[in-house]
C-alpha cells in the first residue's frame, strides 16, 4: 500500500484567518472528500498532517478540535472514503516546537507509526510550511492553489518548480497517474 500525506485547512476544507472553530464552521472545498475516496480506491493510505495553533492560543479545545475531525471522517465516510489518521501540532507558532510545520516533526511522527518512506510519497499542501516540512522530510511536495496556495506560489518563486494543481482533486489525478512513478 502507497501512503499519501494531506494538509487539511485550504487543502481539504476551506481556511479561515479567524480559524477553524468548530464543526458549523468546517466546511469540506467542493470535491475535496471525493478525491480522497478515490485515493483510496486506488490503494492510498490517506494521512493528515495539520497545524492546529487555535489550540494554544485559547480559540478551542482538543475536544472541539475531535468535533471538527470527527465531522470530516463522518462526511468523507459518506463518499465512501477514510483516513487513516490526523496528526496534528497544537503549538504556538513562538513555542518553536518540533512538530509545528515547516519543521517536519509530524512527518516524523507519522513515520514512528506508519512504514512510510518520504522518497516516493507526496505531501499535499497550500503553504510555504507544508511545502518545506516536505521538502525536510524527503516527500514529494504538491501545492494547490486553494486556501494559501496562490499566495504561496507569488510570495516564494522558489517554489516555481513545485508541480501546482487548482485544487485536491486535480493534484489526487496527478498523483494516481504518476503511482507507478512514485512508490508501489
Amino acid at each position: 500500500m502507497s501512503y499519501i500525506i494531506l494538509d487539511r485547512d485550504g487543502v481539504i476544507n476551506f481556511d479561515s484567518d479567524q480559524y477553524i472553530k468548530s464543526p458549523d464552521e468546517w466546511h469540506p472545498i467542493p470535491g475535496s472528500l471525493e478525491a480522497i475516496a478515490t485515493l483510496n480506491r486506488h490503494g492510498f493510505r490517506v494521512l493528515v498532517a495539520t497545524n492546529q495553533s487555535g489550540v494554544a492560543r485559547g480559540l478551542y479545545d482538543l475536544a472541539v478540535l475531535d468535533q471538527i475531525h470527527e465531522k470530516l471522517v463522518r462526511e468523507l465516510a459518506s463518499v465512501g472514503g477514510y483516513i487513516e489518521e490526523i496528526f496534528f501540532c497544537p503549538h504556538h507558532p513562538e513555542d518553536h516546537c518540533g512538530c509545528r510545520k515547516p519543521q517536519p516533526g509530524l512527518i516524523h511522527q507519522i513515520q514512528e507509526k506508519y512504514p512510510v518512506n518520504p522518497v516516493g510519497t507526496f505531501f499535499i499542501g497550500d503553504s510555504y510550511a507544508d511545502m518545506q516540512a516536505a521538502r525536510t522530510s524527503g516527500c514529494t511536495p504538491l501545492l494547490v492553489l486553494t486556501g494559501n496556495g496562490r499566495l504561496t506560489l507569488d510570495k516564494h518563486p522558489e517554489f516555481s518548480n513545485i508541480q501546482n494543481f487548482a485544487d485536491l482533486a486535480e493534484a489526487v489525478e496527478y498523483v494516481i497517474s504518476n503511482k507507478g512513478v512514485h512508490g508501489e
